[in-house]
């Protein structure tokens, strides 16, 4: 299954190592209730409609051929009933008030894509990060674009949330430089309340990704009255001091050797991406963490031996 394409960010500097290039694919089995990209979540595409950037011009409302578009008081509706989703209005919108979420590549455009960036990439010792959504549940296509970069001497990264089919996972590993990996909970009920999913095959993979060797950047999304409790910190910090890391050139396990964790503050910086998709977010109780929490956690953290950063 091809995916579809939401975002392609140049000069991305927080996905791995060096100057990259960010591919973000469309499509997500979670539904985290903090999401910063919530055009990622379903694979299909999307129209994106921002009214601050309207200017009336009504160009969107003439060429579209299913009569879907009105102008009103609260600016451009599009009946959804009639909507195809075509992106004739988009096209034709002259501040990009109406935008498209979601565009087919293949393997050779984004290649392309890639190679424009080449420089960049090589001075700053950087390289690819697939992201989303979820890249994990495109493995065709993912594995074949890995492939390509390896072919060209790329350092690959695959950003995840670790719900996805353990086989695909330990196969992308093969061909994956670094892994950045997403922790959010540790409590199975708290995760599903949270993101729609228990975490069971989340801690399952990451047990077995860190069996391979791989190098795994673990990353937790850090957010108040969720997750930045002491005891939900000492229990992230258990489980990553557990894992079973293993160096591939060996074949008895490394203690100790533990992955890098990056603890990500919350913000709800992106809930304008929620208001261009028709759609309200709900903070719930959430909130941005204090800084008492966040030395608190690095503390936890680093009494376990375990590397930490915040950002990343």
């Amino acid at each position: 299954m091809t995916p579809l394409i939401f975002d392609i960010k140049r000069y991305a500097i927080s996905d791995g190592p060096g100057i990259r290039i960010a591919i973000y694919f469309k499509g997500c089995p979670l539904r985290c209730a903090w999401c910063h990209n919530p055009e990622s979540q379903l694979p299909q595409v999307q129209k994106l409609y921002t009214a601050s950037k309207c200017i009336g011009a009504k160009d969107c409302i003439e060429v579209c051929p299913e009569d879907a578009l009105a102008l009103t008081r609260d600016g451009i509706v599009t009946d959804t009933d009639k909507c195809t989703l075509c992106g004739l209005c988009a096209d034709a919108c002259p501040t990009k008030a109406i935008e498209m979420s979601g565009k087919l590549y293949d393997v050779p455009e984004i290649m392309q894509i890639i190679g424009r960036e080449r420089i960049h990439i090589d001075l700053s010792g950087g390289g690819v990060t697939f992201s989303g959504g979820e890249p994990l549940m495109f493995p065709g296509f993912l594995l074949e674009m890995l492939k390509a970069c390896g072919e060209k001497g790329l350092h690959r990264a695959v950003d995840t949330c670790g719900h996805a089919s353990s086989k695909t996972l330990l196969e992308v590993a093969q061909h994956t430089d670094l892994f950045l990996y997403d922790l959010k909970l540790m409590d199975p009920a708290q995760h599903k309340k949270w993101t729609g999913k228990d975490n069971s095959l989340i801690l399952e993979n990451l047990q077995k990704l860190a069996e391979t060797g791989a190098e795994i950047n673990i990353r937790i999304p850090f957010i108040g009255n969720v997750n930045t409790s002491e005891e939900e910190v000492t229990k992230m910090a258990e489980f990553i001091a557990s894992l079973p890391y293993k160096r591939r050139d060996l074949e008895i396990a490394s203690p100790g050797k533990t992955p890098l964790v990056s603890i990500l503050p919350y913000h709800n910086i992106a809930a304008h991406k929620y208001n261009k998709l028709g759609a309200e977010y709900e903070e719930f109780e959430m909130a941005e963490p204090t800084d008492e929490e966040i030395e608190w956690a690095m503390h936890i953290f680093r009494n376990y031996g375990i590397e930490t950063e915040v950002g990343g």
